[in-house]
């Protein structure tokens, strides 16, 4: 489950401040899908990186599986982003040097649950 309470993200240069998002509540219940749609720089890649866990809400809640997740460290968002988030992106994102194997297994390089001898395998 997917929960934001009035969040809201700012962007602060110097004195200029620039608000993507403002006050932006939804829930997004188990088995629902929704989009994601809107305008270039309406902030749909900002709301992104929030529910991915990649970013934080300047003010706001949001909650993950019943879970406030807004304020965790930045060690505790990885942790959900290994374990529980996945992500599908518009571009490839693969090591060049790496072989199609290889960037398969990257994950398991940060994956702390499962055995190193079985992840070796």
């Amino acid at each position: 489950m997917i929960k934001c309470e009035n969040i809201t993200k700012t962007y602060q240069t110097g004195e200029t401040s620039l608000t993507v998002l403002k006050e932006v509540s939804f829930e997004i219940k188990k088995g629902e899908f929704v989009a994601i749609i809107g305008p270039s720089g309406s902030g749909k890649s900002t709301l992104m990186h929030i529910l991915g866990a990649l970013d934080k809400p300047s003010s706001g809640k949001y909650f993950f599986n019943n879970q406030d997740i807004s304020e965790l460290s930045d060690d505790e968002l990885a942790g959900i982003r290994s374990q529980k988030i996945g992500f599908v992106f518009q571009s490839f994102n693969l090591l060049p040097r790496a072989t199609v194997l290889r960037n398969v297994l990257v994950p398991l390089i940060y994956d702390n649950e499962t055995p190193k001898d079985e992840r070796r395998q």
